[in-house]
């Protein structure tokens, strides 16, 4: 266990499928030394680390149906879809607060992969250096393009990790975990397709002309990296817990009962592997 990190995808409203196998990790009180995620991974890893049980589910089912959550009237009066003020502010300082000493008195290392506008790097900020500034950092690495304005932090502007590392396996190696649990939010099947949107989105952020050249060839970074994850896991370095079927949720989804069936195959998929996860790890 010591030497085993975990590492959580993005995915929009489908990371209510990793806040399903998270909540079952915290009731078996299991905990790895080392937490890296980007997007709703993140977000999702968060409430893991602060021993918060419930509290992913709470926000991500029975807040969705809220306006100030997600909907077309904040994107048209805020250009957002996702209300990120009402996200990353209103819900954990006042709505579900979110236990930060809890947070920032674990042990544990916790690593938010975002990417920068100007360079279109991926850029790392970690809890030890950046706790204070925690919900900042994951709103950036949850800024999605199109649907959410780019975050300034630490002398950059930011967005969405997932752009340029979806899964960030690479970065967990390299900082010294060569095993990894890895939790991922689509099915054994899925291989990402070219964007519809690739024209637009260099009009979009002509601005930032590498988020729009990352935007045409994500598709391939995200195929590479499942190419990768499917080495790593025959070499036995990987554990991955993924949806065992597809449950029809979109990274915008609204509807309260497909995401709380998404949350439960999370919770049951973790349940039923648990014994060949421990098996693993020992």
């Amino acid at each position: 266990m010591k030497t085993t990190g975990l590492v959580l995808e993005g995915g929009g409203m489908r990371g209510l499928y990793t806040a399903g196998v998270l909540e079952f990790f915290l009731e078996q009180k299991l905990f790895f030394p080392y937490v890296i995620g980007v997007s709703a991974g993140a977000c999702m890893g968060a409430s893991y680390l602060s021993k918060q049980k419930g509290r992913n589910k709470e926000v991500n089912v029975r807040l969705v149906s809220d306006h100030r959550f997600l909907s077309f009237r904040n994107l048209l009066f805020k250009r957002q879809l996702f209300g990120m003020d009402f996200l990353f502010d209103e819900i954990p300082n006042n709505i579900i607060p979110f236990d930060y000493n809890t947070f920032k008195m674990g042990r544990e290392q916790f690593i938010i992969g975002v990417t920068d506008c100007e360079t279109g790097e991926p850029v790392y900020f970690n809890k030890a250096q950046h706790g204070d500034d925690i919900l900042t950092i994951i709103r950036a690495s949850s800024s999605l393009p199109f649907i959410a304005p780019t975050v300034q932090y630490n002398g950059r502007i930011l967005l969405d990790g997932g752009i340029i590392d979806p899964i960030p396996i690479k970065k967990a190696q390299r900082d010294g975990f060569e095993k990894n649990v890895v939790i991922m939010t689509k099915t054994e099947d899925f291989k990402r397709k070219p964007s519809k949107t690739a024209t637009l989105a260099k009009l979009i952020y002509r601005q930032y002309p590498k988020i729009g050249e990352l935007l045409v060839k994500r598709h391939l970074v995200y195929n590479e990296t499942l190419s990768l994850l499917e080495s790593q896991e025959k070499a036995g370095n990987i554990f991955v817990i993924k949806p065992s079927i597809k449950v029809p949720v979109s990274r915008i989804e609204r509807n309260q009962d497909r995401l709380l069936a998404l949350y439960e195959l999370g919770y049951n998929d973790a349940k039923k592997q648990y014994n060949q996860l421990i098996h693993w790890l020992n």
